[in-house]
């Protein structure tokens, strides 16, 4: 069993409230401007519709198994079974994020780990691969991303719990513990604590254009002019911003 879990730094509670309304593509577009090509998570999908996280990211990675390294069953010696101890690690607003190989036949967690996940106040669950028992879980309530659903066990087929809260890949995204993980039915995108600011910073000024111009695009006028806003624009969206009684914004 690995010992001990590392320890990572948790962004603060103020950054995950300033990144509870903005939008996974508002974040991955901002993301890709400075660099970061593609923070989103390809594989893994809402298994339920309206749901939005923001939180923590907690890992757990599995491995091929080996019969020299792993050849427990479901429930002997249930403490050498690292996807248990990543949820005993997980505090209120934390995402789990499962690299499960993209695998299709091993249920990483069921309905009493879901439970106990639940009852941790845990955001939400992220996996490439899949989960099982879910008329069960249907009923908690959860926000989950993932590939679908298995009766399987987690380590029925071919993979194992071999470590928590490591650098690991989900979805082709590189995820280190302590990321923010924001997900909403466009999908998951990771955010580096790094970026957490100007993200935020971003997002204000494009969300408030874009009213702007989602207003005269609403009304049928130019997509040329309005979207993304031309700079010969720019004293009208002012005028705008003045008859809002907003302040000036920089220009675009």
């Amino acid at each position: 069993m690995q010992s001990p879990i590392p320890a990572f730094k948790r962004p603060s509670k103020d950054v995950i409230a300033a990144l509870k309304d903005i939008g996974t593509a508002t974040v991955a577009g901002s993301l890709g401007h400075s660099g970061f090509r593609n923070p989103h998570m390809v594989g893994p999908v809402s298994q339920y519709k309206g749901k939005s996280i923001v939180g923590t990211a907690l890992t757990l990675q599995f491995m091929p198994q080996r019969p020299d390294l792993f050849s427990e069953g479901e429930y002997s010696d249930p403490e050498k079974q690292l996807h248990r101890h990543v949820l005993y690690e997980v505090e209120e607003n934390d995402v789990v994020v499962v690299d499960a190989r993209g695998d299709l036949s091993s249920g990483v967690f069921g309905d009493m780990m879901s439970t106990y996940f639940k009852g941790r106040k845990g955001a939400g669950i992220v996996i490439d691969g899949v989960m099982r028992d879910k008329p069960n879980v249907d009923k908690l309530d959860l926000a989950i991303w993932m590939r679908g659903w298995t009766p399987n066990y987690h380590v029925q087929v071919s993979i194992w719990p071999a470590a928590v809260n490591v650098p690991i890949s989900c979805g082709g995204v590189m995820v280190i513990p302590g990321d923010i993980i924001m997900a909403d039915d466009d999908g998951v995108v990771v955010l580096p604590q790094s970026m957490a600011e100007k993200v935020i910073e971003d997002s204000k000024k494009h969300a408030e254009w874009e009213v702007f111009s989602r207003e005269k695009l609403t009304a049928g006028e130019s997509l040329r002019r309005y979207y993304p806003l031309h700079p010969d624009a720019e004293e009208e969206y002012q005028a705008w911003r003045k008859a809002k009684g907003l302040p000036p914004s920089p220009s675009h």
